[in-house]
């Protein structure tokens, strides 16, 4: 267990070591050559050490509730299944079946070092599998991602699932397996049957042009109809009750249209129309999942009033990083790309870090 670092300063810590990586891939970006066998070198050694230190920070970081939100009501779970307790839960009973099974073998620290690995290692998965020797910079952008530690941390259950999804991705042409994985992810998490079946839908439907047109239509949609959506959503009883709760529990101040927010989701819509319509940019794998990312991001613009909708932000934006890099690592689009891509991944970075020392800081 890592406990040599304040518990009030664990996110603080992983916000100025994200920080020293984009800053050193921007300085690196300016040295050498992309496919300069120095510069492959260096990626394979860093994003390995990266790698393993990610799984070890999160995974052997102190049991905390107050500092990291839902894992102290994880580690109670666990410690009951440790002691002989049966797995009661009606709602995403996978994931507890999950706990009951390690509760066997390891223990809570254990429980919580491998749920890292799992979180962690389909990013990497994903990154290896479409971006090759490139991997890294695939890497780094879901590291510095603005929703990345919080969902290995607190929204344990939803990152896991959200992974899993991500690690199903990389199996396109292998429907069966890429099934399995997606089921399993919404055993985890119900919630995500919204990405899994706006996937779904791209297999019979996969035009950019028009999911860009619905995207820029929900906008205006929730300005005007916002309540309207958030009713509807809520009596259709969508993901399980307590995400349905917030959708039908009564608006407060602090659930006003999050235009900052707003702006997050669009970089990836920015850069989708960018390379698909203005470079002209054909990949067939890439269209689905930039589709599946309007749809998601759609609906949770419809809803971005509802209380705690960041619960439904997240069923995008863990495509975010993907969407926005993938065309860089696929394709040559600029002279010196090394420079763009690592000036990418730094402006991607600084809304990350901004939101901490201007928003979160004020809070």
């Amino acid at each position: 267990m890592i406990d040599i670092i304040p518990l009030e300063s664990y996110y603080l810590f992983y916000i100025y070591f994200c920080l020293f990586l984009v800053l050193s891939n921007l300085l690196h970006a300016f040295s050498l050559n992309i496919d300069d066998e120095k510069n492959l070198k260096f990626l394979r050694t860093v994003g390995i050490i990266l790698l393993v230190f990610l799984i070890l920070f999160l995974g052997l970081r102190p049991i905390s509730g107050k500092y990291f939100g839902d894992m102290g009501t994880y580690a109670r779970y666990f410690k009951n299944y440790a002691l002989g307790a049966p797995v009661t839960a009606e709602k995403d009973v996978l994931f507890h079946y999950y706990m009951k099974e390690l509760s066997y073998a390891v223990g809570v620290h254990g429980f919580f070092l491998i749920t890292a690995a799992m979180y962690i290692l389909p990013s990497y998965s994903i990154s290896k599998t479409y971006f090759k020797a490139y991997w890294f910079y695939g890497f780094l952008m879901f590291v510095v991602s603005f929703s990345f530690y919080t969902y290995g941390t607190n929204g344990i259950r939803n990152g896991l699932a959200s992974s899993l999804f991500l690690w199903g991705l990389c199996y396109p042409n292998k429907k069966i397996l890429m099934g399995i994985f997606f089921t399993i992810a919404v055993l985890f998490h119900k919630t995500l049957l919204l990405p899994v079946m706006g996937y779904v839908l791209t297999l019979f439907y996969n035009e950019p042009k028009t999911y860009l047109k619905g995207w820029l239509l929900t906008i205006p949609m929730s300005l005007f109809l916002g309540s309207i959506f958030i009713t509807l959503f809520a009596s259709l009883g969508f993901g399980d009750d307590r995400l349905s709760g917030y959708l039908s529990s009564e608006i407060s101040s602090e659930t006003r249209f999050r235009w900052d927010f707003l702006l997050y989701s669009a970089f990836p819509v920015f850069a989708g129309w960018y390379f698909i319509v203005k470079k002209e940019f054909k990949d067939h794998f890439y269209n689905q999942v930039f589709n599946t990312y309007l749809l998601c991001n759609g609906f949770w613009i419809l809803v971005i009033r509802a209380n705690f909708s960041n619960r439904f932000a997240y069923l995008s934006w863990f495509l975010m990083a993907f969407v926005i890099i993938y065309p860089l690592l696929k394709q040559q689009f600029f002279k010196n790309q090394i420079i763009v891509i690592a000036k990418v991944v730094t402006a991607y970075f600084m809304f990350t870090f901004l939101m901490y020392f201007i928003y979160y800081a004020n809070k």
